[in-house]
């Protein structure tokens, strides 16, 4: 009889592990002064991540902290983007987001470099799940400003499959590197 109660308690364990890790990116005490004292309340920026290429970010209003990171958390599950990563570490390309007066600009970065970031544009990439990124923020460092401009960057963010699927043509024709050797091809039959 205890077999199947331990059997029963690892399953209910494994059904609600969590698919989604969740990051507080800031926490702002507001208050209301009225007629009979002051009013707190708390304002709450989340970013909620599978770290495979799922991101998003929510922002919640409570008068407890709890309450206004659970409202965050559950709009950042609802405003999930996808974004295509190359072998699962990296951005395919470089990227630049706009968001007012927010301004970042993402790299691609070899293997080992590590996420080189600030604070919320961090939260973002390790949410994301990349491994390897440079990053600047310029302009504002507000952190609720910062975070948009990099979701808006890496909604531009474009796979060689899709853009290849999208012109046509194979994959190996979109890219880089094979335009150097069709190049090179030509040359001989001009001379």
């Amino acid at each position: 009889m205890a077999e199947r109660e331990n059997r029963g308690r690892g399953r209910n364990r494994d059904e609600q592990a969590p698919e989604f890790a969740d990051r507080l990116v800031a926490i702002n005490r507001v208050s209301k002064t009225t007629k009979g004292g002051k009013n707190f309340g708390f304002a709450a920026l989340v970013v909620v991540g599978d770290q495979k290429g799922r991101v998003g970010f929510g922002k919640g209003k409570a008068k407890e902290v709890p309450e206004a990171i659970r409202k965050a958390t559950e709009q950042a599950k609802r405003q999930m983007i996808r974004v295509p990563l190359r072998d699962g570490r990296t951005l395919h390309h470089d990227i630049e987001g706009r968001h007012g007066a927010g301004k970042v600009i993402m790299r691609t970065a070899p293997v080992g470099t590590g996420i080189i970031a600030g604070g919320p544009m961090r939260a973002v990439f390790e949410m994301l799940g990349v491994q390897d990124v440079v990053s600047k923020s310029n302009g504002s460092a507000n952190p609720y400003n910062m975070i948009r401009a990099t979701i808006d960057g890496l909604k531009k963010c474009q796979s060689p499959r899709n853009v290849a699927q999208r012109r046509g043509k194979k994959v190996a024709d979109v890219l880089h590197k094979d335009a150097a050797p069709a190049a090179e091809a030509e040359v001989p039959a001009e001379a």
